[in-house]
C-alpha cells in the first residue's frame, strides 16, 4: 500500500503542482484541478492519455467531463489521503495539457463552452 506523503514530501511536491493549478480540496486530503480545453475532442484526447497513464500506474483519478471541461480530484483511497501516486499522476497529467486554460476559482460555477455559447 502507498504511504501518505510526509510533511517534508508535501513541502517538496505540492508547491510546484500548485503553480500549475492544483489546489487542496476542502475537508479532504486530496488535490483538484479543472482544465478548460478548446473543444470536446481535445478534452477527450487528454482524458485518453491520462487514463492510459493511470492504468499503467494502477492509480485512478476521480474525474468529471462536461464537453470541454475536465475536473480531476486525486487522492489515494486505500491510504486515506495524498501519496506519491497522486503527485506523480498530477505531474503526468500536467504534461499532457501544457498551456490549457485552468479554472483556479474552484468555488465558482464551472461552465463548459456549450453553456457559455448557449447563453
Amino acid at each position: 500500500m502507498a504511504a501518505l506523503l510526509t510533511a517534508e514530501e508535501r513541502k517538496d511536491r505540492l508547491p510546484a503542482l500548485g503553480d500549475t493549478g492544483w489546489q487542496a480540496v476542502p475537508d479532504r486530503d486530496a488535490i483538484r484541478k479543472i482544465w478548460k480545453f478548446r473543444n470536446f475532442s481535445e478534452a477527450w484526447a487528454f482524458m485518453s492519455r491520462a487514463a492510459l497513464a493511470a492504468e499503467k500506474m494502477n492509480h485512478h483519478p476521480e474525474w468529471k467531463n462536461t464537453y470541454n471541461v475536465v475536473d480531476v480530484t486525486l487522492s489515494t483511497h486505500s491510504a486515506g489521503g495524498l501519496t506519491a501516486l497522486d503527485t506523480d499522476l498530477a505531474a503526468k497529467m500536467d504534461g499532457f495539457a501544457p498551456g490549457v486554460e485552468v479554472q483556479t476559482d474552484h468555488g465558482a460555477e464551472i461552465l463548459c463552452l456549450c453553456q457559455i455559447k448557449g447563453g
